[in-house]
Parts: structure tokens; C-alpha cells; sequence
């Protein structure tokens, strides 16, 4: 049995490491259009920031792929022959395959401005973009950041961390406004300015300006003028479908696969940044570019690729990380909010590079409890007497806590006034929660273990 996954991403390799698992004797080939081994996206942002050397992201070391036997191929795939089942690669090289699973990620979506091809505008996007951003950055004396996610804030800090004068251009009123509400805005804003960056509510880019071939200045649709060196595009992230092109693979915003990975085509599965899972019970489409949701799906199809009938469950969205100094988790249902125009059940997503679409049905009945000491906040989302989501700033000793209290779905009816309370009360009564949860849970395992 031969087994080609193309993408050496979380998705990738963990698939890999599954088929491996459950077939010891497999051929397993994975391909790659980096000429690199599994390395962490989501560490891309330390590299640029000087914080750890670029080898220090790998994720996985040649050795890996020696001992699991795994045949690691650098190249980019050019044409998926579906009935033949082969690919062919850029360098023309056939490889056929019994089992397919394309996980080929998401990349970063390009600057849609006039000037977008000069030199200095920059992604954080892959290794040798970072590395590449590093040098001009070291170079720079001025840079402009475009984008509301996380991945025009991460921009925003790599750049100041390296002595360039920054100006964030925001389109809203709020920082991360998929996420944050107004006082968690305002903490996020108090540390961007702390660390130099300037930043332009309300702005829009309508042109990059150069000189011999060289970014030298943005013009606002206002028609100001900024001059920089640099301009950093973080505008949302685009699936990887070149390679299913013109073949008879669906596709949405991303290829359509089934719970359990499988695409329309026999023998063909997806998985990662560039899959859109079907949810039996919402009866839709949907798509997750959070790292651990690459992982699960990747080890799903794995399975699934191996002969087991294993669905795809998506867990609570969760997405944990660093800016400016301040440590931020979300989870689950962070920011509910209706279509008032439609009264049927309706769907709401937000996604940024590093963080996950988050889905809401309606009609539900939400409210909110704050707890606020300092930088540290925790907000938490109330659906009657279910915890569906939290934001916790700063202070990260509850993030545990709520997720196993999300995830399990279980009723707090009887500490919503510690919760509505907030700090101390609020805490004790999680943590004694999550304390219970746990333990039930191991009872079950061990009750399941000794029958």
C-alpha cells in the first residue's frame, strides 16, 4: 500500500504519523514545497521577532522521518491525475499512489493595492518569507501594517521589536475586533503604544508608492501620505487549491470533505488549512485553520486512509498566544452575535491566521461575566446555564479550568452567582468544577479499563 500526502504541515505529518501506527509496513511519501522538515508556523512570529533562531521552529528533524520510514520528497505538485491516481511534480516526476491525502495549507492572501509587487511588501506567512522579512527589517527605518487579525498584530510587534517606526492602519474602531470587546481593546491598545507602534483607526491603504522598483510610501483612501520602507500585509489567509484545479474535486472556500476526511473522489482525503469538514449536525461546511484542528484532522484521515471508519469530532475552538507582552487565550463561543435579518438558524464566522472561524446558531440567549483585576481579565459566555466560551487575559491559571468546563457541557447553574461575582468566588468555584470533571472522567476511564 502506498500512501502520498502532499504537505508537510501539522496536518501532514500528523497523518503520517498515524498511518504509520496503524500500518507498519507502508509505503508513506510526503511531499513538500518547502525544502525544509515539518516546521511551527505559529512560531514564525518569535523568529521575526528575534526571540528564537529559525532552526529552533523545526518541528520535526530529518531523524523523525528516517525512523518512521517516511520518504520525505521536496517539490511542488503540479497536476493531480485523479483516474491514474498520480501527481506530477513540478520537476516532472510521476508519483502514483494508492491512498491520497492533500493537505497542502493556506497561505497569506496578497495585497490587492497598486504596488503590491514592489520590493518591501512583506508577508508572515513561511520560513524563507520570515527570514527575508528579518533582513529587510533590519534595514528598515519605517513600516506600515494592513490587516485586523492576529497576524497584522504580530506584524505590527516583529517590526517594532526590530527598530522600525510602525504605523498600524486599522479599518475599524477596535484592535482585533473578531475577538476582543471594547475594554479588552483598550488593554491591547495601552501595550501596542508602549511599544512605539502608531496606530490609524478608521484608516484604509488605497496604494503602495515606489521608487526604482521599492516601496517609499502608502497613500490612505483619505489621500494622506505615510512613507515608509516597508509594508507588512496581514489581510486573512486563502486555502491552497491550485492543485485541484480542473479536477473533479469539490470545493467551496476549501475542499469538501465528509466527517470522516474522505473527498468525493475515492481514495482521496483532506485535511488542515485547506479542508472544509462536514458537520453532520448542522448539516454544514466547516473550516478551521487552528494548528490542534490540523492535528486532529490530519490523525483522522490518517486512520480513515489506513481502513478505519474514525469521524472527525471538532472540539471547542481554541487558540492560545503572546502579543506585546500580553498572554491571551480564547475558547469556544468568544463574541455570539445575530443576523437580524434572518430569522432562521444562521451561521457566523471570523477567521484570522493563527486563530479559528468561531460558529454560532441562533436563536440563543447569551450574556456575560467579567472578571477584572488589572491587565487580567476573564470574560466568560453564558448560553442559560452552559459555559460556551471564555476570553482570559493575562493571568492564565482558569484557561485550563474553562476548557474542560466548555468542553464538557456541563450545567454551572448552581455557581452562576460565583461567576457573575467574578475574582476570588469566581475561581474557586471553576477550579472546584474542573477538579470534578476530572475526576469523574477518570473514574469513567478506569470503571471502562477494568471491565
Amino acid at each position: 500500500m502506498r500512501y502520498l500526502i502532499i504537505g508537510n504541515g501539522a496536518a501532514g505529518v500528523s497523518a503520517a504519523e498515524t498511518i504509520r501506527a496503524n500500518d507498519p509496513t507502508g509505503e508513506i511519501i510526503i511531499i513538500g514545497a518547502e525544502p525544509y522538515p515539518m516546521y511551527s508556523r505559529p512560531g514564525l512570529a518569535y523568529v521575526l521577532m528575534n526571540e528564537v533562531p529559525w532552526k529552533q521552529v523545526m518541528a520535526r528533524r530529518p531523524e523523525w522521518y528516517q525512523r518512521l520510514q517516511l520518504s520525505l520528497v521536496h517539490g511542488r505538485v503540479t497536476h493531480l491525475d485523479t483516474a491514474g491516481k498520480r501527481v506530477k511534480l513540478k520537476n516532472g516526476r510521476l508519483i502514483s499512489y494508492d491512498q491520497l491525502l492533500i493537505a497542502t495549507g493556506a497561505r497569506a492572501v496578497p495585497a490587492p493595492y497598486p504596488g503590491a509587487d514592489l520590493k518591501g511588501v512583506v508577508y508572515l506567512d513561511t520560513l524563507d518569507g520570515t527570514r527575508e522579512l528579518r533582513s529587510q527589517a533590519k534595514r528598515g527605518r519605517k513600516a506600515v501594517v494592513i490587516g485586523g487579525g492576529i497576524t497584522a498584530l504580530e506584524l505590527s510587534e516583529g517590526l517594532a521589536a526590530n527598530h522600525v517606526r510602525t504605523h498600524y492602519l486599522l479599518r475599524r474602531d477596535r484592535l482585533w475586533s473578531a475577538v476582543f470587546n471594547d475594554d479588552e481593546g483598550q488593554l491591547l491598545e495601552e501595550k501596542i503604544r508602549s511599544h512605539g507602534v502608531k496606530i490609524h483607526y478608521h484608516s484604509e491603504l488605497s496604494e503602495i508608492l515606489g521608487k526604482r522598483g521599492k516601496v517609499n510610501a502608502v497613500r490612505l483612501t483619505n489621500g494622506e501620505i505615510i512613507r515608509c520602507d516597508l509594508v507588512g500585509i496581514g489581510i486573512g489567509v486563502r486555502a491552497q487549491l491550485e492543485m485541484v484545479q480542473n479536477t473533479p474535486i469539490k470545493v467551496d472556500r476549501a475542499i469538501l470533505v465528509d466527517q470522516f476526511m474522505r473527498t468525493n473522489i475515492p481514495h482521496i482525503y483532506a485535511a488542515g488549512d485547506c479542508a472544509q469538514v462536514y458537520d453532520p449536525w448542522s448539516e454544514t461546511y466547516n473550516l478551521d485553520v487552528l494548528w490542534p484542528s490540523a492535528v486532529a484532522e490530519g490523525q483522522a484521515a490518517g486512520l480513515n486512509m489506513t481502513g478505519h471508519e474514525h469521524p472527525y469530532t471538532k472540539g471547542i475552538p481554541f487558540n492560545a498566544c503572546l502579543l506585546f507582552g500580553m498572554h491571551i487565550t480564547a475558547m469556544g463561543q468568544i463574541n455570539p452575535r445575530s443576523d437580524e435579518a434572518d430569522g432562521e438558524l444562521n451561521v457566523v464566522q471570523h477567521l484570522s491566521r493563527g486563530s479559528s472561524e468561531l460558529w454560532y446558531t441562533y436563536p440563543r440567549q447569551y450574556s456575560s461575566a467579567w472578571s477584572k483585576d488589572g491587565v487580567n481579565t476573564v470574560r466568560l459566555v453564558l448560553d442559560g446555564d452552559f459555559l460556551v466560551g471564555a476570553l482570559v487575559i493575562g493571568d492564565q491559571a482558569l484557561a485550563d479550568p474553562l476548557r474542560t468546563v466548555i468542553q464538557s457541557r456541563v450545567n454551572v447553574s448552581e455557581i452562576l452567582p460565583q461567576l457573575k461575582q467574578g475574582g476570588s468566588p469566581m475561581k474557586a468555584a471553576l477550579e472546584k468544577l474542573w477538579i470534578g470533571i476530572e475526576a469523574a472522567e477518570a473514574g469513567d476511564n478506569h470503571s471502562f479499563g477494568g471491565s
